[in-house]
């Protein structure tokens, strides 16, 4: 079953905004865990993040508990 992604919401605007201006940002997951990089896409479920050393980290969207544009 695929489901729909749909770009009115704001927050898949707010992360297209961040994946458009490669600007990084700070998930901060459930268990406490904080990942920061930049997100390279996202699909309905996860958003893939790289970090500084070009590594690249998969999330499940309901995993996080926020996130935050780093300045």
């Amino acid at each position: 079953m695929i489901t729909e992604f749909d770009t009115s919401l704001p927050s898949i605007r707010q992360v297209q905004i961040l994946i458009k201006q490669t600007m990084p940002a700070q998930f901060k997951l459930l268990t406490g865990d904080v990942i920061t990089g930049r997100v390279l896409w996202q699909d309905p479920h996860c958003v893939c993040i790289v970090d500084e050393n070009s590594e690249q980290t998969t999330v499940w969207k309901q995993a996080i508990a926020y996130i935050k544009p780093k300045n």
